[in-house]
């Protein structure tokens, strides 16, 4: 007999209330006639060059005013910086989740790829998109006014004087877990199906995962956890150290995301377990 939905069973014959959607195909060729896809890698171009714009205005603000003699902490300071990172996460992801999902980030695209949340062919577009977005959105920043842009960093992620390229990319690393961990918990439909509120309050958790990893690993790295955010800023402001430093702003949140994905997927949801289940009860007639 066929179960209907809130008495499949589990593992351990356990009933559930809600439905794993199932994996999506690596490759999904009808994705690429519908307008929905494009409309989607759109609304990730123009989200993430929004995100670009605002954030790296507000960071080389805060390092004009510290030039000029101003308080450290009369300005947004650190604390400010992070905010504007966060809140716009959040502004953005509330915007464009129910068109794209709301990504904005390589990152975040490729835990979802490997979770298989995402097709490569919805992948590869996106985080082209979320590069491009970035690089534009930089380069608006830049075109206001070049030579104060120049003069105060560009917004470009650098390692921190004192440390080295381990410790730059260790927080790289741990930053991106936190957040693509909880982009998976904020969108688990298991937490979906059971608490009305929470697709709609997916936004704020992951801007607030956002504003507290940049409050750690701004004195670090300036804080990546965003490849797009990274190469936007380097492309722009062209300068040795950012290029030399880029491959930390890439592998770091890769290997953070992939051990996200992995540790949600396989441990949490217990992946690993219902895969081994299945396959015990195909082996037995």
């Amino acid at each position: 007999m066929t179960q209907e939905v809130g008495e499949v069973a589990e593992v351990g014959d356990t009933p559930k209330d809600y439905h794993d959607p199932p994996p999506v195909s690596f490759i999904e060729p009808k994705e690429l006639i519908k307008w929905s896809f494009y409309r989607a890698v759109i609304a990730e171009f123009v989200a993430t060059l929004l995100f670009l714009y605002v954030t790296v205005l507000t960071v080389i603000g805060y390092k004009g005013q510290i030039d000029k003699g101003a308080d450290p902490c009369g300005g947004v300071g650190i604390l400010g910086i992070a905010w504007a990172f966060g809140s716009m996460i959040f502004v953005l992801v509330y915007c464009t989740a129910g068109i794209s999902g709301g990504h904005i980030n390589p990152a975040v695209t490729f835990g979802l790829f490997l979770a298989r949340k995402v097709s490569f062919n919805r992948a590869f577009m996106y985080i082209v998109a979320q590069c491009l977005g970035a690089i534009c959105g930089v380069g608006i920043v830049k075109g206001f006014n070049p030579t104060y842009y120049n003069n105060y960093g560009g917004g470009a992620n650098e390692l921190a004087d004192g440390y080295n390229k381990a410790a730059g990319l260790g927080a790289e690393i741990i930053g991106t877990f936190v957040l693509v961990y909880t982009v998976f918990s904020a969108t688990d439909p298991k937490r979906s199906a059971r608490d009305s509120f929470v697709p709609v309050l997916a936004p704020l958790p992951i801007g607030f995962a956002v504003f507290v990893v940049h409050l750690a690993t701004i004195p670090i790295t300036g804080t990546g956890i965003n490849p797009a955010r990274s190469l936007g800023a380097a492309v722009i402001y062209n300068k040795e150290k950012a290029w030399d430093d880029q491959w930390i702003f890439w592998v770091g949140p890769c290997i953070g995301a992939a051990i996200a994905a992995f540790y949600h997927q396989f441990i949490l949801r217990a992946g690993a377990a219902r895969a081994i289940e299945s396959f015990r009860s195909s082996t037995h007639v």
